[in-house]
C-alpha cells in the first residue's frame, strides 16, 4: 500500500447524494463500504466530515446570526454526520471510535492524539467530529490539524470531482486535470484545494493532500494502493 495511515476528509454536502438537504442512506452505505475495503487491507483510517448538508456557520453569519454561535452550530452538525457514519460502519461490521473537538458525553470523548492513535492501532476507524473545537476554523483546517496530530501519511480529500483542475470542471468544459501539483503552484494559481489556513499547515508540516472522486465506488482503495486516480498536492 502507498498509504498505511490516512485522514479521509469528506464534505457534508457529499452525504446529501441527490437530495437537497440532510443525509442520503445510499451515500452513507457506499462510503462505509469503501472505508471497510481499505480497513480490511490493513490501512489505519481516521475521518473528518463537514457539516454543510445540515448547517454552515458562515452562511448563518451572512444572514445575521452571531458568527461564534453559528460556528458552534456547524460543529454540532459535523457530529450528527459523524454519528451517522459511525452507525453505518458498525452496521457493516467495522469497529469505530467517535472523538470530537467538543466533548459531549455520553456520545463521544474529547479528541486526543493518544486516544486516536491507540484506537487506530486496535483496528478501529476513528471518526473525529466537532471541528477544532473553536469557532472561526473550517473542517478543512480541522482535518489538517488532526492529520498532523495522528501522523497520517496523507490527507485524502474525497470530493465530487476526480482531482484538481485548471478551472471548475462543472462550469468550464475546457478545464484540464493536474496529476501532480506543488503547494507553491496551487497557491500561485489560486486553486481552491483547501482554505489558506489548512493549506499553510499542510505545507509547513510536509503533509501531502490527495484529491479524488469519492463518489466512485472503489476509488478510496485505488488511492490507498497508489493508483493515479486524482491529484497529488505536495512539496515535491
Amino acid at each position: 500500500m502507498k498509504y498505511n495511515r490516512i485522514l479521509l476528509k469528506l464534505s457534508g454536502e457529499s452525504l446529501m447524494g441527490t437530495q437537497s438537504y440532510g443525509i442520503s442512506p445510499e451515500m452513507l452505505s457506499q462510503y462505509a463500504a469503501d472505508v471497510k475495503q481499505v480497513v480490511e487491507k490493513g490501512c489505519e483510517v481516521a475521518i473528518v466530515i463537514g457539516g454543510g448538508n445540515i448547517y454552515r456557520g458562515l452562511s448563518g453569519a451572512a444572514k445575521g446570526m452571531d458568527r461564534v454561535q453559528g460556528d458552534y452550530m456547524g460543529m454540532l452538525a459535523t457530529l450528527i454526520n459523524s454519528m451517522a457514519l459511525q452507525a453505518e460502519l458498525e452496521k457493516q461490521g467495522i469497529a469505530t471510535e467517535l472523538l470530537s473537538g467538543l466533548a459531549i458525553e455520553p456520545i463521544c470523548k474529547e479528541m486526543s492524539r493518544r486516544r486516536a492513535i491507540g484506537a487506530m492501532q486496535e483496528g478501529k476507524v476513528v471518526i473525529i467530529g466537532g471541528g477544532t473545537g473553536n469557532p472561526f476554523f473550517t473542517t478543512d483546517t480541522a482535518s489538517t490539524l488532526r492529520a498532523i496530530e495522528i501522523k497520517a501519511d496523507a490527507i485524502l480529500k474525497g470530493t465530487r470531482v476526480d482531482g484538481v483542475y485548471t478551472a471548475d470542471p462543472e462550469k468550464d468544459p475546457t478545464a484540464t486535470k493536474y496529476a501532480n501539483l506543488s503547494f507553491a503552484e496551487a497557491m500561485g494559481k489560486k486553486l481552491k484545494v483547501m482554505d489558506l489556513t489548512a493549506f499553510a499547515l499542510c505545507e509547513e508540516n510536509d503533509l501531502p493532500i490527495y484529491v479524488f472522486d469519492m463518489n466512485k465506488p472503489g476509488n478510496l482503495l485505488r488511492v490507498v494502493e497508489g493508483e493515479p486516480v486524482g491529484t497529488l498536492v505536495s512539496k515535491q
